[in-house]
C-alpha cells in the first residue's frame, strides 16, 4: 500500500540512534478567531477539524521549515523524492478552505497540523451548553517566552488587553536576563516548550532560582501526547497548544494564577 506524503516523509526521517520510530496521529475540534487570524493570512476565523501528524525523527531547521510546501523541494537523495507530495496536500487543504501548520526544531521531531472547515448543524436551544464565565482580567506580571515573533505578539497582545504587567523574550537566554535584572516579583511564566537552547521545563527551574514564587504556563505546537513522550513535562502540569483563542489564552492565563 502507497502512504501518503507525510507518513513517507516521517519514515524517512527517522533518527539516526534509534532503531525505529514513532508516528502519531491525532484529532480535535478546534475555533480559530479573529485575532490569531490577524496574524496568520492563510486562515479564516471558525471552527475546525484539526488532524494532527507527529513524528520523532530529526526535525528540521527554520531554512528547510520555510520551503517544507514549495513545489520540487525536497531533502531526499536523488531519486528517492520528488518534491510534490506535501506540496500536493497544502494545495488540496488550501481548496477546501483550510491550512496548515508545521512544527519543528532540528532533533525534536515534526508536528503537521492539518485545519479543515467544520459543517455546522442545527442545534436546538435545549441543546446549547452554557459555558461557565471566568474573570479574564489580571494585574499580575507574565513572563513570556515564545521564539516565533507572530506569537510571541498575539499572546502579549492579549495579557496587554486584559491588565497584566507583560515582559517579552524570544529565546531563553533572553528571558533569563529579563528574569534576573527584574526586581519585583514574576508570577507567571509562559514558555514554549521546545526551543533551540533549551526547554521550557528547563528554563522553568533557572528562573525559579531568582524568583521561587513563579507558576508556569507551557504552550507548543506540538500535540500534549507528543510534548509527554519526550518526556519534557510531567502529567498534570499546565499546558496549553498553538494556536490558541484570545479567550481560551486568557483563560488559561487565569486559570493558572488562580
Amino acid at each position: 500500500m502507497e502512504h501518503p506524503p507525510r507518513f513517507r516523509n516521517a519514515r524517512d526521517a527517522k533518527h539516526p540512534e534509534k532503531e525505529t520510530g514513532t508516528i502519531q496521529i491525532e484529532t480535535r475540534k478546534v475555533r480559530i478567531d479573529e485575532t490569531y487570524c490577524s496574524g496568520n493570512m492563510e486562515c479564516t476565523p471558525g471552527d475546525y477539524v484539526m488532524l494532527a501528524v507527529s513524528d520523532d525523527g530529526i526535525g528540521m531547521d527554520r531554512e528547510t521549515l520555510s520551503l517544507v510546501f514549495e513545489p520540487f523541494f525536497t531533502t531526499k537523495e536523488v531519486g528517492k523524492g520528488t518534491g510534490l507530495g506535501l506540496s500536493t496536500v497544502f494545495g488540496i487543504v488550501k481548496q477546501n478552505g483550510g491550512f496548515i501548520n508545521v512544527y519543528s526544531e532540528p532533533g525534536q521531531g515534526t508536528t503537521f497540523k492539518i485545519y479543515l472547515p467544520r459543517v455546522q448543524q442545527e442545534t436546538s436551544p435545549a441543546e446549547v451548553a452554557q459555558e461557565p464565565t471566568i474573570r479574564l482580567e489580571g494585574t499580575e506580571t507574565v513572563l513570556i517566552v515564545e521564539d516565533e515573533e507572530i506569537v510571541l505578539g498575539l499572546a502579549k497582545q492579549i495579557l496587554d488587553h486584559y491588565g497584566y504587567r507583560v515582559l517579552a523574550a524570544n529565546r531563553p537566554d533572553e528571558a533569563l536576563k529579563l528574569a534576573r535584572s527584574y526586581k519585583d516579583r514574576i508570577d507567571l511564566l509562559v514558555t514554549d516548550v521546545v526551543m533551540p537552547e533549551m526547554n521550557g521545563k528547563q528554563l522553568k527551574n533557572l528562573i525559579a532560582e531568582t524568583h521561587p514564587e513563579v507558576r508556569v504556563l507551557f504552550m507548543s505546537g506540538y500535540t500534549s501526547n507528543v510534548i509527554q513522550q519526550k518526556g519534557i513535562l510531567d502529567e498534570g502540569i499546565h499546558f496549553i497548544q498553538k494556536p490558541f483563542s484570545v479567550k481560551g489564552f486568557a483563560e488559561k492565563v487565569r486559570t493558572v494564577l488562580g
